[in-house]
C-alpha cells in the first residue's frame, strides 16, 4: 500500500513538472495545481496510514499512539484553501494576459507548426 502512495505522489509531481516547462500558461497552472495536490498527499500521509481502522475508536486505555497525529491533516486543509486562492489568482492573471496580448503563450508569441 505504501509503495502505491508512493508512486502516485510520485507521477502527480513529475507530471506537474512537465507541464510547468509547457509554453502554455493553462499548462503551467494545471502543473502547479498537480505539484500543490502531490504535496498535499505527502503531508497527509506522513499523518499516519491506516487500512481498515477506525479514526477514534472508544476503548479504556487511551494511548495516543493509536491515533493519527491531526497536525498534518490541518496543515493539507490550510494548503488547500491557499491553493484555491491562489489559483483564481492565476486565472484571473491568464484571461487578462489573454485579453491584452491575443495570446496565452508565457513569451506572448505563437509556436511555430
Amino acid at each position: 500500500m505504501e509503495a502505491v502512495i508512493a508512486i502516485a505522489i510520485g507521477v502527480l509531481f513529475a507530471s506537474g513538472v512537465w507541464l510547468i516547462l509547457r509554453p502554455r500558461t493553462f499548462q503551467v497552472i494545471i502543473g502547479l495545481l498537480l505539484m500543490s495536490y502531490a504535496v498535499n498527499l505527502f503531508i497527509f500521509i506522513m499523518g499516519r496510514l491506516w487500512v481498515n481502522k477506525p479514526p477514534l475508536t472508544l476503548e479504556q486505555a487511551v494511548d495516543p499512539a493509536l491515533f493519527a497525529d491531526p497536525v498534518p491533516q490541518a496543515l493539507v486543509l490550510t494548503a488547500i484553501v491557499i491553493g484555491f486562492a491562489t489559483t483564481a489568482l492565476y486565472l484571473v492573471l491568464l484571461l487578462t494576459s489573454r485579453g491584452l496580448t491575443g495570446t496565452d503563450h508565457v513569451d506572448g508569441k505563437e509556436p511555430r507548426q
